[in-house]
């Protein structure tokens, strides 16, 4: 157990949408000694349908109608879709252009671009970091990376920022997404 090998108790896994078992492990874990690591499993949108086969979508909602998951509200054009379309018109004429997403395809405008060059987008998952590196060995071969991410979540990719694309001088399209107030975080 590699946790344990490095001076934690772990527990777990355990269903993160199981109350009890949850309350269980939280008093196991204060009458250890040390470091505690609870492995916690839940699934986005459990126990609402609509949410569990629209994740992306329900990631952050404004009101909505329970019975259908329509959004009550007409969205109106944002930075994000602004940046969606024109990503798409461009891509249309370039095929070097590709698009990186850490999970956040809808949020970040890139569904159409999704849609219509599923060989230039790459969804890697929570993994920020991981989204700047792949961009900048796509750059250091002559592909035009486009790496929309949440201002907020720029943070786990700050090393590879500076080291992987600034101090490389690498010609990555970095876009900052939610920074400042938007939209509902008014």
């Amino acid at each position: 157990m590699f946790f344990e090998d490095i001076g934690f108790r772990y527990l777990g896994p355990v269903d993160g949408h199981d109350i009890e078992e949850l309350e269980r492990m939280f008093k196991i874990s204060k009458e250890l000694e040390g470091p505690v690591l609870i492995h916690v499993i839940t699934k986005k949108g459990k126990g609402y349908k609509i949410a569990e086969d629209n994740p992306d979508r329900f990631h952050a909602t404004g009101p909505f109608d329970i019975k259908t998951g329509k959004s009550k509200n007409q969205k109106k054009k944002d930075y994000s879709k602004i940046l969606g379309d024109k990503l798409v018109q461009l891509a249309k004429n370039n095929d070097k252009i590709v698009a990186i997403t850490a999970s956040m395809k809808d949020g970040t405008g890139l569904t159409d671009f999704s849609k219509q060059f599923p060989e230039r987008f790459f969804d890697i998952g929570i993994a920020e970091q991981h989204a700047i590196g792949l961009a900048a060995g796509m750059a250091k071969e002559g592909i035009i990376p486009v790496v929309p991410i949440y201002a907020s979540f720029y943070q786990r990719a700050y090393d590879q920022v500076i080291h992987d694309v600034a101090m490389q001088n690498l010609p990555v399209i970095m876009c900052v997404d939610r920074a400042g107030v938007v939209g509902a975080d008014r």
